[in-house]
């Protein structure tokens, strides 16, 4: 189960995803599904069924899960493979 508290040792494609602040103004409020990952990039898929690839080293994220708690991320956090993400020790967070 995710928690604010796992969230980065866990998978983050199927979540819902808003881009709360990013440094390209045209990504701020982007709001969609994370539909693929990489070392550096989410790729959101928003309501009209476009996908939008999301630089992590320059944003910020609030994540929904699956209970309805929202979650904010920075993006420079989760620079890495999402295999080595999860794998790797993090401080407390969340």
């Amino acid at each position: 189960m995710i928690t604010p508290q796992n969230i980065m040792r866990h998978e983050l494609v199927g979540l819902i995803v808003q881009v709360a602040e990013s440094s390209h103004q045209g990504f701020t409020g982007l709001e969609g599904k994370v539909v693929n990952e990489t070392k550096n990039t989410l790729t959101l898929e928003d309501r009209e069924g476009r996908e939008k690839i999301i630089p992590k080293e320059t944003a910020t994220f609030h994540f929904k899960l699956p209970d309805g708690s929202t979650v904010e991320i920075e993006g420079k956090i989760i620079v890495s493979r999402p295999e080595d993400r999860i794998k790797k020790r993090f401080k407390k967070y969340g």
